[in-house]
């Protein structure tokens, strides 16, 4: 499957419509005044806006000086079937957001993520985009993505692992519905970073796919395929944000 990169808010309806960073303040988004309370950090990360989608690149019709990209940083947990390991380097994921014609649109940029080892095997997931997000949220839902696993090895990939080889796919991705677990906080207001906190406690997480004779045993390894409510994807999340109007996003 050959994902759009592009989102309407009429098609995400139909798959919940909350985002993982998108919205994180729908106000600040959309060029509301900032929140009360802000806390000005002077440690803040380091944000790589280079992934940006360019402006060609944003649907017919956007404005790109009513446009922004947001890099999110995450770090956390993952329990995903007999897989339990912290989330220490962040997955960090780059986009767009605006209206046209007043609906809210995005586009996808990218996805980039440290290799999480499993336990004290040698194998290690690595969380790569699904083909689906939305950014978007409502009163229900922080946010919505799809996520695969590359399967590798602490050593590179082994013989008996194909290239390719993953939890699920693009055709059967874990799809993540996130739910609000600390609120959002400004921490800069320049630039314009944002943190809160959410997680998926109820995802099922599919077998893996693309991995040939391997794919049984390790299914076995990983205790996949496992059913919804007995997984967990806890994030700590930072978002920065840059407008696309000259004063940091590539024109």
């Amino acid at each position: 499957m050959t994902p759009n990169r592009v989102t309407s808010h009429r098609t995400v309806l139909r798959r919940f419509t909350r985002a993982a960073a998108g919205a994180l303040i729908a106000g600040l988004a959309l060029g509301a005044a900032p929140a009360q309370g802000v806390e000005q950090s002077t440690d803040l990360p380091e944000f790589d806006f280079s992934a940006c989608p360019a402006v060609d690149e944003l649907p017919a019709g956007a404005d790109p000086g009513t446009w922004r990209c947001e890099v999110m940083h995450a770090t956390g947990h993952l329990r995903m079937g007999g897989v339990d390991e912290p989330l220490t380097e962040p997955m960090k994921i780059t986009f767009a957001e605006g209206r046209v014609d007043g609906e809210f649109r995005q586009v996808f940029g990218k996805m980039t993520a440290a290799p999480i080892r499993v336990g004290r095997s040698p194998l290690t997931l690595t969380p790569q985009y699904g083909g689906y997000a939305d950014f978007l949220s409502d009163d229900s839902r922080r946010g919505e993505f799809d996520i695969t696993f590359a399967i590798g090895t602490a050593h590179g990939l082994p013989a008996f692992v194909k290239s390719g080889c993953a939890v699920g796919s693009d055709e059967d991705a874990v799809h993540l519905v996130l739910k609000d677990t600390v609120p959002t906080r400004v921490i800069s207001k320049d630039p314009l970073v944002v943190t809160f906190g959410a997680q998926d406690a109820e995802f099922a997480a599919p077998g893996t796919s693309g991995c040939g004779p391997a794919g049984r045993a390790l299914d076995r390894v990983l205790g996949l395929p496992s059913a919804a409510g007995a997984n967990v994807f806890r994030m700590d999340v930072t978002v920065a944000m840059r407008p696309y109007n000259g004063t940091g996003v590539d024109e």
